[in-house]
């Protein structure tokens, strides 16, 4: 049940506080104070609230909805355009509260972060342990001893901001290499999200068509609405898009992704499994770190929600598990040319 209702987003400032939630499903369209109006302003009254923001699949909707993230919104719901298909639509309540269980999930496994003592000046501090996913719990493979000549990327929520600040962070060396990325994204929001990244990183980046070939210095991401896969024409890598059944209930889907880059670069893949929903990716990464090649996931203390990082490093497919704030330097230095 929930612990509050409110009809638009001043109402939901004023009761805010006082019920105290866990997981906020923000409309973008209200009267007296917009979803986007209202967003920073509950998360200040409420910081560890979770916010959902939903709107329906319009090009303005969804680059609003992506603007979201970058303002510390969980992630995002598409919503059938009338009243009726939100409470008739299947699809749209499925979509809904599986985001909702998996960030009350993540909720409730964050607040089980122990509390570490430290000394201080004769005072005892006590405070949150940042990188609550110990290492030691998960076999890990080996880097491999080949420079990487593709970076492949997979995620979900929480996906976007964490996506653009490590290509941010790396944009001088992409230079080296291609970058494909599949996002958990409808096709409205692919595009946009391609130019949010080209405009952030300063490296060229579209959506993969198929057919393209493959170039160091461009960002590929997958487009919604369809799988995107590596194959080889003739001796030269292309981008092959499928239309096939959903993957883990996705499509496009990571796995399809990294099981190509295994078959077309083997050793030479790196991948990334950033924070998102599920388990999608972590077979694919199997495949990638059995070929050779090197596996990063995201820790869960940084992620929005640790379901596929989480599969993959249970897989046992990971080289190294690391908070999002260092995933770049070590990105940086696999494609350098180094895995020290």
């Amino acid at each position: 049940m929930p612990v509050g209702k409110f009809s638009n987003g001043q109402k939901a400032l004023d009761g805010a506080v006082a019920a105290d939630p866990d997981i906020i499903i923000l409309d973008i369209e209200m009267p007296v104070m917009d979803g986007m109006q209202a967003l920073p302003e509950i998360l200040k009254l409420v910081p560890k609230a979770k916010v959902i923001m939903a709107s329906t699949l319009t090009q303005r909707n969804a680059e609003i909805s992506l603007n979201a993230l970058s303002l510390g919104a969980a992630d995002y719901v598409p919503k059938p355009v009338s009243n009726s298909g939100v409470t008739t639509s299947t699809e749209f309540r499925r979509d809904l509260l599986d985001k909702v269980r998996a960030l009350g999930r993540a909720q409730k496994s964050r607040s089980k972060i122990p509390l570490k003592r430290v000394e201080k000046s004769n005072q005892t501090i006590s405070k949150i342990v940042t990188n609550s996913t110990s290492t030691a719990k998960y076999n890990l493979r080996p880097f491999s001893n080949v420079r990487p000549r593709v970076l492949v990327i997979g995620s979900s929520t929480g996906g976007p901001p964490a996506v653009m600040k490590v290509l941010e962070d790396v944009a001088p060396v992409l230079k080296y290499l291609p970058v494909l990325i599949t996002q958990h994204m409808p096709a409205t929001f692919t595009g946009i999200f391609a130019g949010h990244l080209g405009r952030g990183t300063g490296v060229e980046t579209r959506e993969g068509q198929n057919g393209d070939p493959l170039k160091a210095g461009t960002i590929y991401v997958a487009p919604g609405g369809k799988h995107m896969i590596i194959e080889r024409d003739g001796a030269k890598p292309i981008i092959r898009l499928t239309d096939g059944p959903d993957i883990n209930f996705c499509k496009p889907a990571v796995d399809p992704l990294f099981d190509s880059a295994a078959k077309v670069y083997g050793a030479a893949t790196l991948a990334v499994v950033f924070t998102g929903m599920g388990a999608d990716g972590a077979k694919g990464a199997v495949k990638i770190a059995d070929a050779g090649g090197s596996v990063i996931a995201q820790d869960e203390a940084s992620s929005v929600v640790w379901g596929m990082p989480g599969a993959t490093a249970k897989a046992g497919a990971c080289s190294v598990i690391l908070p999002l704030n260092q995933i770049a330097s070590k990105l940086t230095q696999l494609i350098q040319g180094s895995s020290k």
